[in-house]
């Protein structure tokens, strides 16, 4: 399977919703594209591409406010600058080995009945902290989120996330630091151009609570809004997402999945100039 991603205009069901939930007009995109030029000339310090494609990346999520989607851009150049060791020229090259030899990190095939792209995150018993670091999962997250935010219908419909922590044991607890907890959640709620629908915790053990008393503290609230907790009740999970749109692994109808991120990884190097050009 060859994971591709989805680069052509959005349809007539996406283009309805962006107007409807974005303001995505022909007038207010105009406007917002001038806009943002505008910030981004003024501004001596950013160094962005300018073309339409790109800036629409960062209008979408902020419904094409300029000066929200200005400030948006300048808290990512800021994310990146504070984390320059872990993300400077990061290519796919540089996490091959993380990304084909392990399962922490996939993205479903299909799109959920939203639209929406689904990111599976895997720290429970598929992660071995000696074999991976947090830095190391940041890392690949950041490659996928860079993949993510050149589709056109992900800028609209958004995504979803589901961490997976079946397994969960101490060493997987002990991988897991404050400073590790604030990278993430700064770069989730502050410094990611996607709109991020839904995040759902699943098949967490009792252990959990010891990881969840290090996020807690740097979870803002509309973060928090998002957060749902489904333990091993797939029911839960799906008055969220219907079983329709989940593999046999989250007792949905769709085959269980038996591809990972090594089946995508040609995906990210045939696409290496977008994510050195961004």
């Amino acid at each position: 399977m060859s994971f591709e991603l989805q680069l052509q205009p959005p349809g007539p069901e996406a283009r309805a919703l962006a107007v409807k939930e974005l303001r995505e007009t022909e007038e207010v995109v105009k406007e917002g594209l001038a806009g943002l030029r505008k910030y981004l000339e003024e501004d001596k310090t950013l160094y962005f591409r300018t073309d339409d494609d790109f800036l629409l990346i960062f209008l979408r999520p902020c419904k094409f406010y300029a000066k929200s989607a200005y400030e948006l851009m300048k808290r990512v150049a800021d994310f990146k600058e504070k984390n320059v060791a872990l993300l400077d020229n990061l290519m796919p090259e540089d996490e091959k080995n993380a990304i084909l030899t392990t399962h922490v990190v996939n993205v479903l095939k299909n799109r959920d009945h939203k639209g929406r792209r689904v990111l599976l995150i895997n720290p429970g018993k598929s992660w071995d902290p000696s074999k991976v670091s947090t830095d190391q999962m940041l890392r690949v997250l950041y490659l996928i989120h860079d993949l993510a935010i050149l589709e056109p219908e992900t800028q609209i419909y958004g995504a979803v996330v589901v961490m997976d922590f079946d397994g969960l044991a101490m060493k997987q607890v002990m991988g897991f630091t404050p400073s590790f907890s604030m990278k993430l959640l700064g770069f989730i709620q502050e410094s990611m151009p996607l709109r991020l629908k839904e995040v759902h915790i699943v098949k967490q053990p009792f252990v959990f609570n010891m990881v969840w008393q290090m996020f807690k503290p740097f979870v803002k609230e509309k973060l928090k809004k998002r957060l749902f907790f489904h333990g091993s009740k797939m029911a839960s999970l799906h008055a969220h997402i219907p079983p329709s749109h989940l593999p046999k692994d989250y007792g949905g109808t769709l085959p269980e999945i038996d591809y990972s991120s090594a089946d995508w990884y040609p995906t990210l190097v045939k696409h290496e100039d977008k994510i050195r050009g961004g």
